[in-house]
């Protein structure tokens, strides 16, 4: 298995909370994708002959171009690479672009899932983070992509805004439910130091506030006939994402664009975050910095990823991987948290308990021991 990654760095506005590398100016988008094919040239023994099984174009915002634009990353991907395997080929979305015509030109090409960045079905709350869209434009947007044809929709939805009370956040999952998309992610609202809130000293919503929202979260995705798969995310049955999963089980992944991460099981990646540097130096080291993980690095990271996911961290896996130690350590450190019912301990499997889910990174943290 094998997942490509393209990252489109060009937004129409910059919302408060996002921290990803992008830019509001569009006078390199041609310029861009020339750079993208020519990385991915550049890369292609990157996965040494593994099946490329999912890409994802990500941002940023890749609607900012005609869906023939992507189409044609597709086919260079394609054809560096392959078909034979290649099944989920998602795009992110904002719901202002996916017009009745978009959305028609759009399923002329590959792409046959859509992640809409809505946040919230509350206008206010929409003004707040900066976004282009209204609530009635998010409904109907999604709306318009089912009846073009779309049948895998995940959609984006934030919790642990400022101002946002229990009951408005309860109307939001409703009408996420009354959509009956496939799939839904869910983040609580981080403030970062580099963001539109950082700079502005957005206070962050107490903790009360916080798990109140993610148990009304978990608790009505699931009631509702969803599974509970990773920390952030929802799914139908049989529609879980398949390329963000292959992040969180350490699946070889490869990343091409400005500030895209790649791994490949022992060395992580990532290109410079810079549109003039990206674009004129691609097609070389140059652009890449690059990190070994040893021994240590690789069991923290097998912890984080495999924690955050339903199935947890399997007992016979790490001691295969890393040794009877590292498993006896594990064993001890996670023991207070299976007495107080935040882990649970199987045969085979340590898990989350997923209503115990929001203090996962503080709890991993200690798990890594010393």
């Amino acid at each position: 298995m094998a997942g490509l990654y393209i990252h489109i760095p060009f937004c129409k506005r910059l919302c408060g909370y996002c921290d990803f590398f992008k830019t509001m100016s569009l006078r390199h988008c041609d310029d861009m994708v020339v750079a993208l094919k020519r990385e991915m040239e550049y890369r292609r023994d990157f996965f040494d002959g593994d099946p490329l099984t999912t890409i994802y174009i990500g941002g940023g915002t890749p609607t900012v171009y005609d869906p023939q634009v992507l189409q044609g990353l597709i086919d260079r991907a394609v054809e560096l690479w392959g078909d034979a395997e290649l099944g989920e080929i998602t795009v992110e979305a904002n719901p202002d672009d996916l017009t009745p015509d978009y959305l028609a030109r759009l399923r002329q090409t590959r792409i046959n899932r859509l992640s809409i960045g809505i946040q919230s079905f509350i206008d206010r709350d929409l003004q707040f983070m900066n976004r282009r869209h209204s609530a009635e434009q998010a409904i109907e947007c999604v709306k318009e992509a089912q009846r073009a044809g779309f049948d895998n929709i995940t959609i984006d939805l934030i919790y642990g805004v400022p101002g946002m009370s229990n009951e408005e956040w309860r109307r939001n999952i409703v009408t996420a439910l009354d959509l009956e998309v496939q799939h839904i992610s869910a983040y609580h609202l981080g403030i970062e130091p580099g963001t539109l809130f950082g700079k502005r000293g957005v206070i962050p919503v107490d903790e009360q506030t916080s798990e109140e929202q993610y148990l009304m979260l978990h608790r009505m995705m699931e009631e509702a006939g969803y599974e509970h798969y990773e920390i952030s995310n929802f799914a139908r049955s049989g529609r879980r994402a398949q390329h963000n999963s292959s992040y969180w089980h350490g699946v070889r992944y490869l990343g091409v664009g400005p500030s895209a991460h790649s791994y490949d099981g022992a060395c992580r990646w990532w290109v410079e975050s810079s549109i003039g540097g990206y674009i004129k130096n691609v097609g070389s080291d140059v652009i890449y910095e690059s990190e070994l993980l040893d021994e240590a690095d690789c069991y923290e990271e097998y912890l984080m990823l495999n924690l955050r996911c339903a199935e947890g961290v399997n007992k016979r896996e790490i001691e295969r991987r890393f040794g009877e130690k590292r498993l006896k350590e594990l064993l001890d450190l996670s023991r207070r948290f299976v007495e107080a019912g935040i882990l649970i301990e199987e045969a085979e499997v340590i898990r989350f308990d997923r209503e115990r889910w929001l203090v996962s990174d503080w709890v991993i943290s200690e798990l890594f021991g010393e």
